[in-house]
């Protein structure tokens, strides 16, 4: 084994045992001061609480190392599909392309941290399934950590997995729309409307608005020397997981805004009846 495969194992290691240790001590400790509404919940509650507690702060570490490299690793940038630039040798008679398939260092290290939290996540879900067991995010973490397979054991398709954990923006506000919900926030009231916005603002921006900027990368790259270098496992993780990824983030994303516009719809209405149902204003 590599160096730099014992460091990826250790952080991935590292990770789920922080991600285990938030879970038990520190969300359950930091909650009951931050909340007196936690108290009241029951066990299940908690048990979700804590675990969407978790997921906002795994949601807003990663998703900050994404823009990182996103904006600042060249490598990866440049070379979205192995990390690196392609490096040209010319000789007497022709001249070739060699592909280095090095380490992207930034985008394992992103994605080693995000592994560790599935696996961590994944046993929590078995372990608390009556309270959060969910057959769906277990065949979410089980798919996506086959897809990590090819960017930590291979060091392939850096960029894209980079560009798809920046949708994990969108995560911390739909956990505080589930906060706000289990607290009895009314759905008309400020911080709830304020969420929603956020929620599908944000929504919009990390996983639909940016769809034209992830595929045409991804046609610029499609049967390029580099891109048959990928085995069809990985072809398959990638584009495969991607069109169906994205179909759900649009019929997700209807229905964000559907239920966003139907609460702001309603909260206008009411507050504009008000005056002329009590026959007299302020």
């Amino acid at each position: 084994m590599d160096p730099f495969s014992q460091l990826i194992l250790t952080i991935s290691v590292t990770s789920f045992l922080t991600f285990q240790w938030l879970f038990h001590k520190v969300s359950p400790w930091m909650s009951m001061r931050i909340s007196t509404g936690f108290l009241c919940l029951s066990d299940k509650q908690k048990v979700e609480w804590n675990s969407r507690t978790v997921s906002t702060f795994h949601a807003l570490l990663v998703g900050i190392f994404c823009l990182y490299i996103l904006f600042f690793d060249d490598a990866v940038n440049e070379d979205p599909v192995w990390g690196h630039q392609s490096q040209q040798t010319q000789t007497q008679s022709n001249q070739m392309c060699f592909f280095n398939r090095g380490d992207p260092t930034l985008v394992k290290t992103n994605v080693a941290i995000t592994t560790g939290y599935l696996i961590s996540d994944l046993l929590l879900i078995f372990y608390y399934w009556k309270a959060i067991g969910d057959k769906f995010f277990v065949i979410h973490h089980l798919a996506a950590l086959y897809a990590y397979y090819y960017v930590l054991g291979e060091g392939m398709l850096p960029y894209f997995a980079n560009f798809r954990l920046l949708a994990e923006f969108s995560t911390p506000c739909v956990n505080q729309r589930w906060f706000f919900e289990v607290l009895g926030y009314p759905k008309s009231s400020r911080p709830n409307m304020a969420n929603g916005v956020a929620m599908a603002v944000v929504f919009f921006m990390v996983r639909i608005a940016v769809m034209p900027v992830y595929y045409s990368r991804m046609y610029t790259v499609y049967g390029t020397e580099a891109f048959y270098l990928v085995p069809w496992g990985g072809r398959v993780a990638w584009i495969c997981s991607s069109i169906c990824l994205d179909i759900m983030n649009v019929m997700w994303m209807h229905k964000i805004a559907r239920g966003c516009y139907r609460v702001l719809r309603s909260a206008r209405q009411s507050k504009a009846g008000t005056p002329q149902e009590n026959g007299k204003t302020d």
